[in-house]
C-alpha cells in the first residue's frame, strides 16, 4: 500500500485500533484494513507492591493509554500530515484474570489484584474439587471465592467485576461485555452455549459462604462475546479518555475486550484445532487448541477457550523475561562505565549470541530462578530471583545468558510434559514477544526446551496489540459467514514471512540436563523466601 493510499485510509477513518495493556508496557497499534501496521505508541509501566500484593493503581491505566495513543497520534502526524478524528474499529485487550470489582455506583472496591498474586491457593483448590475443573489462582473466581473465605467486608458491596481488559471497555462504551476468550480466565466456559458453565454457576451459588450475599454470580460477571460479535460503540466520553485534545469522534465500532492469550492466538495465526503458540514477556504462556478433551484434570493446565470459543489447553508461568531484561540492564550499566554506550538492539544481540556461541549445551552447570513472584507451577509461593552455581561451574558470559534464557522456559517445561502425556498434538508451535526480536537465539532454545518445532512470524515483536488490531478488523466485517480462522488464513496472514527452526538434538540434551539441576534446586528458593522474607507489608 502506498503513503498516499495510508493516509487516505486515516484521513477517512478506515484503520482499525489495537491496544494492549500488557505487564510493562501499555502499546496501541493502528493498521490498514488489510492489517498493515501504519503506526505504534507505547507507555512503560509496572506493577508495584502494595500491602503485600500486585496492583496497579487504575489512574495509571488512562494515563499510560493516553500516552501510547498520542504517541500513535504524533507518528501518524509527522509521517501523513493528518490528524487522526475517525476510527473504523478497534480493540482493547490485557492481561487476564485478576480481580477488579465495583459496587452499585461503579465505584473501585478494593485495589486491582493482578494474576501475579500468589493468595488463592485454598479458594482455589476447593473450587476445582467442587467443579471437577482446575480453577488456577490466578483466576478472577478465586480471588472471589478467596475474598470470601477471608470474610472482607467489601464482598457484600461487589456490584460487578470483571478483569483489565473489560473495564477499560466498559468505560469506553458503557458496555459490561467481554471476549470469551477473556471470560474463560474469570470463569469456565461451556463450549456448547457459549457463556459460562451454569452447573459450576449453580454449584458456586449455592456454596454456603456464598448464600450470604445478595448478588448472584451471573449478575456480577460480564456477559461472554465470541469474536465478530457487536460490542458497543465509543462514546464521547470515551473518545475523550483516548484523545483529551477532543479530535478523536466518537461512534467507533468495538470488538469484545480480550485477554492477552487470545490476542497472542490471532497474531500467530492459531485459532484452528491442532495450532499452538508461546507468548514469552513478564510471564509465558502456551496455547493449545484442544481436538478432544484432557482425560484428567491438571493443576498446571488451564482450560481457557480461542476467541471464537474453541477449548485451549493453556500452560501458565508467572515468570518469564524479567530476569533476562535485569542482567541485560545491569551489563549495560557497565558497558555505559566504561564509555561504552550500545543499543538495546546491539545488546540483546551480542548477549544472546553468546548464548549460542560461547555457552555449553547445559548452561555450564549453572542454574537459577527468575522468580520476581510466586510460582504457581513449581509451588513456590514468593518471588526470590536466584543465580546459584557449584564451584567447578563453566562462569561465563555466554552460560550466564543460556541459564537466564533456559530459566525463562523451565516451568513451563513442566506443565508441557502433561501435555506430551496427554498425547495432545499439534502441528507446530508459533512463538511471539521481545526474546525473539533478537533473531534465532530465543528460538532455537525454545525449539530445545519444548522438543519441537518453532515457528517465528516476521510480527512477533507486534504481539498482541496488532492481534487486538485484527480482532478490531474483524469486528468489522460485514460477512458474517466468514470464521475467525477463514479471516486470518486468507485475508491477514495469505503472505506472512515466517521461519520455523527444528531442535538440536544437543541442545535438547543439554535442556533436559538444565532441567533436573531447575527441579532438584527448587528447595534452594524456598529456602530463600525463608531466610529473606518479605518486605512488603502486610495487611
Amino acid at each position: 500500500m502506498t503513503s498516499e493510499n495510508i493516509k487516505a485510509a486515516i484521513t477517512s477513518g478506515q484503520t482499525a485500533l489495537g491496544v494492549e495493556f500488557g505487564s510493562t508496557t501499555i502499546k496501541a497499534v493502528l493498521t490498514t484494513q488489510d492489517g498493515t501496521t501504519i503506526a505504534s505508541g507505547s507507555y512503560d509501566w509496572t506493577n508495584s507492591f502494595q500491602d503485600g500484593l500486585w496492583t496497579y493503581a487504575l489512574p495509571n491505566v488512562w494515563a499510560g493509554l493516553q500516552v501510547a495513543y498520542g504517541q500513535l497520534k504524533t507518528a501518524v502526524q509527522a509521517e501523513y500530515g493528518v490528524t487522526i478524528t475517525k476510527i473504523n474499529s478497534m480493540g482493547f485487550s490485557a492481561m487476564m484474570h485478576g480481580y477488579l470489582v465495583f459496587d452499585a455506583d461503579n465505584e473501585q472496591l478494593v485495589p486491582f489484584r493482578t494474576w501475579r498474586n500468589a493468595i488463592t491457593a485454598d479458594a482455589a483448590r476447593e473450587l476445582t474439587q467442587l467443579f471437577a475443573f482446575n480453577i488456577p489462582q490466578r483466576w478472577s473466581i478465586a480471588h472471589l471465592y478467596q475474598a470470601i473465605l477471608n470474610q472482607e467486608t467489601h464482598v457484600k458491596n461487589i456490584a460487578y467485576m470483571t478483569t483489565l481488559a473489560g473495564y477499560v471497555h466498559w468505560q469506553l462504551t458503557g458496555e459490561k461485555v467481554l471476549g470469551i476468550g477473556d471470560a474463560s480466565g474469570m470463569f469456565p466456559i461451556d463450549e456448547t452455549t457459549g457463556d459460562y458453565d451454569q452447573a459450576m454457576l449453580d454449584r458456586f451459588n449455592q456454596l454456603k459462604p456464598v448464600q450470604q450475599y445478595q448478588w448472584q454470580l451471573t449478575d456480577i460477571l460480564p456477559q461472554p462475546l465470541k469474536a465478530g460479535t457487536p460490542a458497543g460503540t465509543l462514546t464521547e466520553k470515551g473518545a475523550l479518555l483516548l484523545d483529551p485534545t477532543g479530535d478523536l469522534q466518537p461512534g467507533t465500532r468495538l470488538a469484545p475486550p480480550e485477554g492477552d492469550a487470545g490476542t497472542g492466538m490471532v497474531a500467530t495465526n492459531s485459532v484452528n484445532k491442532r495450532t499452538g503458540n508461546i507468548s514469552v514477556g513478564t510471564s509465558i504462556f502456551s496455547m493449545i487448541v484442544l481436538e478432544k478433551p484432557l482425560a484428567h484434570v491438571y493443576s498446571n493446565i488451564d482450560i481457557v477457550t480461542t476467541p471464537t470459543g474453541l477449548p485451549v489447553a493453556m500452560v501458565h508461568a508467572n515468570n518469564s523475561a524479567s530476569d533476562i531484561n535485569a542482567w541485560a540492564k545491569l551489563f549495560a550499566e557497565f558497558a555505559q562505565k566504561i564509555g561504552h554506550d550500545l543499543s538495546t538492539k546491539d545488546l540483546y544481540q551480542v548477549l544472546f549470541d553468546a548464548a549460542l556461541t560461547d555457552a555449553t549445551p547445559d548452561a555450564g552447570g549453572l542454574s537459577g530462578y527468575g522468580y520476581y513472584s510466586g510460582e504457581n507451577i513449581t509451588g513456590v509461593p514468593e518471588g526470590r530471583p536466584l543465580l546459584v552455581r557449584q564451584p567447578d561451574a563453566i562462569f561465563s558470559v555466554g552460560n550466564l545468558m543460556r541459564l537466564h534464557i533456559f530459566s525463562a522456559f523451565g516451568a513451563i517445561k513442566i506443565g508441557m510434559r502433561l501435555l506430551a502425556d496427554e498425547d495432545v498434538l499439534t502441528d507446530n508451535i508459533v512463538a511471539q514477544g521481545g526474546v525473539f526480536k533478537t533473531p534465532v537465539v530465543a528460538q532455537k532454545l525454545l525449539a530445545a526446551a519444548l522438543n519441537t518445532n518453532v515457528t517465528v512470524m516476521q510480527n512477533a515483536g507486534e504481539g498482541g496489540p496488532w492481534g487486538m488490531a485484527i480482532l478490531a478488523l474483524y469486528a468489522a466485517n460485514n460477512d458474517t459467514t466468514v470464521s475467525l480462522a477463514d479471516f486470518l488464513a486468507k485475508q491477514i496472514f495469505a503472505d506472512s514471512v515466517a521461519e520455523t527452526l527444528s531442535p538440536d538434538p544437543v541442545d535438547v540434551a543439554g535442556f533436559e540436563t538444565f532441567m533436573t539441576r531447575y527441579i532438584n534446586g527448587l528447595e534452594i528458593e524456598m529456602a530463600a523466601i525463608k531466610a529473606l522474607p518479605s518486605q512488603g507489608k502486610k495487611e
